[in-house]
């Protein structure tokens, strides 16, 4: 699990496709020795399991994660390519602090950004929702773009905008997205309940 609150910015530095596999590279500011094999990393938004953990002779540390034909298909990581920068979180341990929202890692499809345009000091982004998962996007929810938590300002049919902060354009990769980006988009799993439970109702 995760809260969508980025804490470093990765960068793919290779890639490996070998018989549906893709083997990615990452470089990140993270302890190598705090990551241990096996771990979950939301990477750009899904959730990659670490395969394998190295130091390099500047200190940086790379760890690689191999992802799988649905996942390239389904996400924007089948785009990733050396240079690629990616949005990184680690999982949650107990007594973290849940400063976004519940997050899972598990991608639901993929967004583009339609709009970008400057809001006082801070930029508005809006985005065009796949047909499926517009009606779980609602004004003032949550919403993890990216593997971002942020907050939806509003919604207008399948369409929807929020705005970043510059703090956030800053330590995160939205400072580098712009207009027909494609971006990761997980709906609120709250969100998620509830539709159910209302079609439920509703038989």
């Amino acid at each position: 699990m995760f809260t969508g609150i980025v804490t470093d910015r990765g960068e793919v530095v290779s890639r490996q496709d070998d018989d549906g596999v893709s083997r990615f590279a990452i470089r990140c500011s993270y302890p190598a020795d705090s990551i241990a094999l096996g771990a979950s990393i939301a990477c750009g938004g899904p959730c990659l399991t670490v395969t394998s953990v190295a130091t390099e002779a500047d200190g940086w540390t790379v760890f690689t994660v191999d992802v799988t034909g649905e996942t390239l298909a389904r996400t924007t990581v089948g785009g990733w390519k050396p240079g690629t920068r990616i949005n990184l979180e680690r999982s949650l341990r107990q007594g973290d602090e849940l400063g976004g929202h519940i997050v899972t890692g598990h991608i639901d499809g993929v967004a583009p950004i339609i709009g970008r345009e400057a809001d006082g000091e801070a930029t508005r982004f809006t985005f065009e929702a796949p047909a499926p998962l517009h009606r779980f996007i609602a004004e003032k929810g949550s919403v993890c773009l990216d593997g971002t938590s942020l907050t939806v300002n509003g919604v207008e049919q399948n369409r929807f905008w929020v705005t970043l902060i510059p703090h956030t354009l800053q330590v995160t990769t939205w400072g580098e997205r712009g207009i027909g980006d494609k971006v990761n988009l997980e709906v609120d799993l709250m969100a998620r309940y509830v539709a159910r439970l209302k079609e439920t109702e509703d038989k």
